[in-house]
C-alpha cells in the first residue's frame, strides 16, 4: 500500500536490506521453524549482529541510536514474513524499552549491550492463569528479605517465553496495599535464578513457531538491585509503557493485512472458474475494493500516530482506537481472503491458511480490544 511519509531514502535503504536478509534467513525457513514449533537462537544471534536487535538503544550501551521509526519498519518486515515473529518486536519495542526508560546507568551497562547482540532475549512477564487485563489484581508477590525479594507465583502465556534470559516481572511488593496498583513493582529476573523455572512450551492455535510458555517462581531469591525503577511504580511503567506496546501491535496488524491483501489478488488473478480469471467477478473485485479501502484508511491513521508518538504525544486514546480497530480489521480481512482462496485457503500449504489461524489473537494481547473499548470511552468522557 506504499511506504509511509516519514521513510527517508537512509528508511527505504534499512527496509530492502532488512527484507533481503529476512528473505534468506527467515522465509527461506519459515514453514520448518513452524514444524518444528520453535525459530532457533541463531536467528536472533544473525539480527543482533546485522543490527536488528534494539536499535533505538543508545550507542554507549552497543545500539544505533535510531528512533521508533526503524523499529516500525522492523515490525513491518516480520511480520510480512509471518505472525511467528512477533517475539523479536517484543524484545526491540515493549521489553528493552522498561530498562531503557526505568533502568539504573548500572542496569543498563549490565544488560543493554547483550539485548543487542542477540546474546540475551528478553521477556515480560504480567498475565497469570486468573489475571488477564486486569493488572492491578496479579497475585505473585515478591516480600523483601534483606538484599533480596523472595518471589512466589507464576506467569502464562508468555511471548519467548521458553528462549528468554532475562524477563522484566510484575509482582506485588505491597500485597496489602489500600490501592492494589500502587503495590506492584517490576523486577528483572534472570534466568539460572533459584526457584525460576520455564513449564512446557503451549500449544497455540495459531504462531505455531513462536515459543510461548508458562513461567513458575517458587521461594525465587532476586536481589534488590534488579527492581526496575522505584518500588510501588510498576503499574505506572506498565501504563507508560503500553502506548508503544499497542501502536506495535497495531503496525504489525496492519502490515499483515497488506500482505494477506496482496496475495489475494494476485491469487484471484491467476485463478480461472466458470472460464474466466476469479478477479473478473464483480463480487471479488466489490470485496477487493472494500479491504483495500480500510486497509488504506487504516495506514493514514496509524502513520499519523508513529509521527505523534515519535514526537513524544500522549496518543493514548488514538492507539487504544487503532489497536482496536485495526487488528479487528485483520481479522474480518483473513476471513475475506481464505474465502476468495476457496478451498485451497483452507491448506496448510497457502499462506492465507495460515494467517487465518495467526491473526486473531491480535485483538486479545497487549490488552483484549474489550479493554480499548473501555478506555476510549472513558477519555471520551463517559
Amino acid at each position: 500500500m506504499g511506504k509511509y511519509k516519514f521513510e527517508s531514502t537512509e528508511h527505504e535503504l534499512f527496509r530492502k536490506t532488512f527484507r533481503k536478509f529476512l528473505a534468506e534467513e527467515a522465509e527461506a525457513h519459515y514453514n520448518q521453524w513452524e514444524k518444528d514449533h520453535l525459530i532457533p537462537l541463531g536467528f536472533w544471534r544473525k539480527l543482533g549482529q546485522l543490527g536488528y536487535l534494539c536499535p533505538q538503544v543508545e550507542e554507549q550501551y552497543g545500539g544505533l541510536g535510531l528512533d521508533f521509526s526503524f523499529g516500525v519498519i522492523i515490525q513491518e518486515e516480520l511480520e510480512r514474513v509471518g505472525s511467528s515473529l512477533i517475539g523479536v518486536g517484543l524484545h526491540n519495542d515493549i521489553v528493552v524499552p522498561y530498562i531503557e526508560a526505568y533502568g539504573t546507568a548500572k542496569q543498563k551497562s549490565r544488560w543493554l549491550p547483550k539485548c543487542v547482540t542477540g546474546e540475551t532475549i528478553t521477556a515480560i512477564a504480567m498475565t497469570e492463569p486468573g489475571t488477564g487485563s486486569d493488572l492491578a489484581n496479579i497475585q505473585t508477590t515478591a516480600i523483601r528479605d534483606g538484599d533480596h525479594y523472595i518471589v512466589n507465583g507464576q506467569k502464562t502465556f508468555i511471548t519467548n517465553g521458553i528462549h528468554a534470559n532475562l524477563v522484566v516481572v510484575a509482582v506485588k511488593t505491597n500485597p496489602h496495599a489500600e490501592k492494589k496498583h500502587r503495590g506492584i513493582s517490576l523486577l528483572v529476573i534472570e534466568a539460572g535464578t533459584t526457584g525460576f523455572t520455564k513449564g512446557r512450551k503451549l500449544e497455540k492455535v495459531g504462531m505455531h513457531a513462536q515459543d510461548t510458555a508458562e513461567l513458575f517462581f517458587e521461594d525465587c531469591r532476586v536481589p534488590v538491585e534488579n527492581l526496575l525503577g522505584e518500588e510501588g511504580k510498576g503499574f505506572t511503567y506498565m501504563m507508560e509503557k503500553l502506548q508503544q506496546e499497542r501502536l506495535a501491535v497495531a503496525v504489525a496488524a496492519q502490515s499483515a493485512a497488506e500482505d494477506m491483501l496482496a496475495l489475494t489478488i494476485d491469487y484471484v488473478k491467476s485463478r480461472q472458474a466458470f472460464g474466466k480469471s476469479i478477479s473478473d467477478f464483480q463480487n471479488t473485485q466489490f470485496k477487493i475494493a472494500e479491504m483495500a479501502t480500510k486497509i488504506e484508511l487504516g495506514k493514514t491513521f496509524l502513520e499519523s500516530l508513529i509521527e505523534e508518538h515519535i514526537a513524544g504525544k500522549d496518543v493514548v486514546t488514538k492507539v487504544s482506537m487503532a489497536k482496536y480497530w485495526i487488528t479487528e480489521n485483520a481479522r474480518e480481512i483473513s476471513t475475506q481472503c481464505m474465502q476468495l482462496h476457496g478451498g485451497y485457503g483452507y491448506m496448510e500449504e497457502y499462506k492465507i491458511a495460515r494467517r487465518y489461524r495467526d491473526i486473531p489473537v491480535m485483538s486479545i494481547y497487549a490488552g483484549t480490544n474489550e479493554v480499548m473499548k473501555m478506555i476510549i470511552a472513558k477519555n471520551v468522557g463517559l
